[in-house]
């Protein structure tokens, strides 16, 4: 646990808060850090031999940082050394953090055992307890997470599980985050693939089992689909597409109108973490290290999202 310190006493007597200490304190207060400590504590190595480990708790809001702020293991130490608010949220005594060694090695246990997925799901869980995410209808979509096209690194070649796509008239490298939301925009769901692979091959993957309605973009035109869900009940609202021989009727068009008001919200996690957390290119080499990520990014995102609807947690 931090110490309180002069430095301390200077830092609160501030008049005015930054946007990073505002974020934080909000963070802290709406993250369910019992639920979960409670699920990683069994897993997290005991310091039997050698050096004791870190404390979880100070490993796992280290972690967090480095996806809200963008910060590689070296430079999420450097802040950390530098930076009071980040120090404090992570319960360091001022000018100490663990090395960027011990931030590496952190997140290769979590990858190891799967725990951002973990995550993922406790930040579903709550949203539902609360009444805030619900059940009733999934939107499904896709964005494409470039990844470094050059092939002047160590091995002479570019990641050979990434792969081109192309979108409109662009070319894209990298891999692709299918998703499937609640009609609120509150992630449930999560694949990660090449960005080569179609939407709609992962369209029963992003969906939870219990929808009345579905909403989906273009890419996910398919009649059998269509014909299986209405059969079962549910509402297809997937938009219509035109094709070369047949143009779209003004109900197509009214169809697509009236389904993008709901649909567009989709669109409200993508925009948490490319833009506002800046997670526009892959960080890492391979698939199965980038998803890791991904599922942490948007289980964050679905509690900011919430966090003001949320109820602070108490202890």
């Amino acid at each position: 646990m931090r110490q309180y310190s002069f430095e301390d006493v200077t830092y609160d007597s501030r008049k005015k808060k930054t946007r990073k200490q505002r974020f934080l304190d909000k963070m802290e207060e709406v993250l369910p850090w019992e639920e979960f400590f409670s699920l990683m504590e069994p897993l997290y190595p005991k310091g039997e031999r050698g050096r004791p480990p870190v404390a979880l708790e100070t490993m796992l809001r280290i972690y967090f940082m480095q996806q809200w702020f963008g910060c590689s293991d070296p430079g999420v130490e450097d802040e950390l050394r530098d930076n009071i608010a980040m120090q404090r949220f992570a319960h360091l005594a001022p000018g100490y953090a663990p090395d960027e060694t011990t931030i590496l090695n952190f997140r290769h246990w979590l990858e190891e055992h799967e725990l951002t997925k973990v995550l993922l799901e406790i930040s579903t869980e709550r949203l539902r307890a609360e009444g805030i995410a619900v059940k009733e209808g999934s939107i499904v979509d896709a964005t494409i997470i470039s990844a470094p096209s050059s092939t002047k690194n160590r091995l002479r070649e570019r990641d050979p599980e990434m792969h081109s796509t192309r979108k409109g008239r662009q070319f894209y490298f990298g891999m692709k985050a299918h998703v499937g939301t609640d009609t609120q925009g509150y992630v449930h769901s999560v694949e990660v693939t090449a960005a080569n692979v179609a939407d709609i091959k992962m369209m029963d993957k992003c969906l939870h089992g219990e929808e009345r309605v579905i909403y989906g973009d273009k890419g996910y035109v398919c009649a059998k689909r269509k014909a299986r869900a209405e059969s079962e009940g549910i509402v297809w609202r997937v938009s219509r597409r035109a094709s070369r021989t047949k143009k779209l009727t003004c109900a197509d068009v009214s169809f697509n109108r009236k389904s993008n008001r709901t649909r567009a919200r989709v669109e409200h996690p993508f925009g948490v973490i490319k833009h506002l957390w800046g997670y526009r290119k892959v960080r890492y080499r391979g698939l199965e290290k980038n998803a890791a990520q991904v599922y942490a990014l948007f289980a964050l995102a679905n509690f900011y999202m919430a966090r003001d609807k949320l109820a602070p947690v108490v202890g």
